[in-house]
Formats: structure tokens, sequence, C-alpha cells
């Protein structure tokens, strides 16, 4: 088996996008206008996206959190998967990425379903609580904060839960116990939260796909 190299694992991503997730008229759009607007090209890769959409869907969520927005494009996926009477609820401290993420989903044929909430996810998570409980929540914001964004999954979910975290891997530097990096050690923390929190059954897969070398986690709120 040879090793993998940035041209071997681009090529088989690109593979498995054009056999499992194929091309989609609004998300491109999406991606398209996220990346005119000069927002960061830090959207999930389209087979992570499918990814969330089959989890959404084997799980029978109806109501899901997403923590960061950006320009919609995972949020999508995720709104595609619920009922016609679902909810996703997704959180942007961004202004002008709200505003570009709403078009986008107002294009996709899915705004009915979306509501976006502008603001510090943490300062925002709060106001969630005594509403009815998320059947999935999506985690990828700043990762300083993912042990609080771990600790609102649980308050705000219910047993069988699915919560995801992206990026987890950050190209292999998440195993480095002496990073000085903030965001590594962010995720060091919501990883290690996840593996000795009761609350949580979790596991993490490494990636290799268009958006490099990283990971996600994987996580049942028990």
């Amino acid at each position: 088996m040879a090793d993998p190299t940035p041209d071997a694992w681009q090529r088989l991503d690109a593979y498995f996008t054009a056999t499992l997730v194929g091309r989609d008229a609004a998300l491109d759009a999406a991606v398209a206008d996220q990346n005119a607007a000069g927002l960061p090209p830090i959207e999930v890769a389209p087979v992570n996206g499918k990814l969330l959409h089959l989890l959404a869907r084997m799980s029978g969520a109806r109501r899901i959190l997403e923590i960061g927005t950006l320009g919609a494009y995972s949020t999508i996926w995720m709104a595609r998967a619920i009922p016609d009477d679902g909810h996703v609820v997704t959180i942007e401290a961004e202004p002008r990425n709200a505003e570009i993420a709403r078009a986008n989903l107002a294009r996709a044929g899915v705004g009915d379903k979306v509501e976006v909430k502008i603001g510090r996810a943490a300062d925002v998570l709060p106001t969630l609580a005594g509403d009815e409980s998320f059947d999935m929540v999506f985690i990828d914001a700043d990762k300083e904060s993912n042990t609080i964004y771990l600790d609102w999954a649980a308050k705000l979910g219910h047993p069988g839960t699915v919560v995801v975290v992206d990026n987890v891997g950050r190209g292999g530097r998440v195993a480095d116990p002496a990073t000085e990096e903030a965001q590594v050690i962010g995720t060091q923390r919501g990883l290690e939260l996840l593996g000795r929190d009761p609350r949580f059954d979790a596991t993490a897969l490494q990636t290799l796909d268009a958006k490099g070398w990283d990971g996600v986690a994987i996580a049942l709120v028990v």
C-alpha cells in the first residue's frame, strides 16, 4: 500500500466526490459567492457535507443546531436532510457572513427551514435553553471555545443526539502535547472532554480530502 501524498489523496477525494456526491448548482453557487465575498475557504469538503447530510437522515433528526455558519454550505446539506417541518438553528458571529448565508439558503430553497442567529455562540447558546431539544449538533467555529460548545451540545440535546465536531486533526498538530497554538489547544481540550465526560460516547477519524489533513469527531449524547 502506497503512502499518501497530497496529489494522491486529492485525486482520491476527487474520485469519491465525483462518484458519491456529484455536483449541485446551489451548493456550488454558495461556495462561489462565499469566495467572491472574500470569506475564508474553510467550509467542509463535499464528502463531509454529504456525511453531515447522511448522519442527519440516519438519526432521524428534525431539529439541528449548527455553531459556525460561514456561507451556509454545510447548513444547506443538513437542511436538506430534515423533514419539511424540521428546523435548523445556525449561529454566526459575523453579520456580513450571515447576510451571505441567508442569500445562499434562500437560493437553495431551504431558507424557510433555517434560522440564522447573529452573535457570539457563547452568548447565543444560553438563549436557546428551554426550547425543544436538538437531535443533531454540528460544531465548526472558533476552536478555542470547543469545550463551551460541547457543554451546550449536551445541555441542549438529549440521549441519542448526534454531535459532530469539525477540524479535530489540525494537520496532526493535535497530537503534540507541547503545542502553543491556541486553536490546537482548544481542539485538544474538546477531545479530552469528549473522552472523559460521561454525557458523551465519542470517536474521531483522520480525514484527507480537498481541505487537506484534518479530522472529525463524532459523538453521541448518552
